[in-house]
């Protein structure tokens, strides 16, 4: 899992590129987007807090507020594969597993664990990943194989 500072920085860089910077523009610049800005980092670092520590629930419900906030969109989420080996990734990996589907791809499976799409289907070969009826592998089964593993 990354750090808790790896963590706050990214959640820090996303909601500035997504929220702030856009209202900085609207309010041409206002000083209430500085104080934001610093309200943003305290709070992220209790988000990461939650995350890297929490109780499944409130890991869980810290995750799912930031990526409806941060990846709002009328689908459901599915981020490119890479996501997962961000900090905010895999810490979501961890903790939630992926938040919108039952099953995942191979790709997506080997990106949550850290190993190749082989890797990943090596693992289903041997029989120490299930296959998903529909295709891929259980999301849940990730989470769990994650979950297994020291940090």
């Amino acid at each position: 899992m990354p750090s808790k500072k790896e963590l706050v920085e990214q959640i820090v860089r996303l909601l500035d590129i997504r929220l702030l910077d856009p209202l900085e523009v609207l309010l041409e610049g206002d000083d209430a987007v500085e104080a934001l800005r610093r309200l943003v980092r305290v709070r992220a670092a209790r988000w990461a807090d939650q995350m890297h520590d929490g109780d499944d629930v409130t890991a869980a419900g810290a995750a799912i507020r930031l990526i409806a906030t941060l990846y709002p969109d009328d689908r459901a989420f599915d981020p490119p594969v890479d996501w997962w080996r961000t900090p905010l990734g895999a810490v979501v990996a961890r903790r939630v597993g992926h938040p919108a589907a039952e099953s995942v791809s191979y790709a997506t499976a080997g990106a949550m664990l850290g190993i190749t799409r082989q890797g990943v289907h090596d693992l289903v070969r041997r029989g120490r990943l299930p296959r998903h009826p529909d295709g891929g592998v259980p999301s849940a089964a990730v989470r769990e194989r994650l979950l297994a593993q020291p940090e």
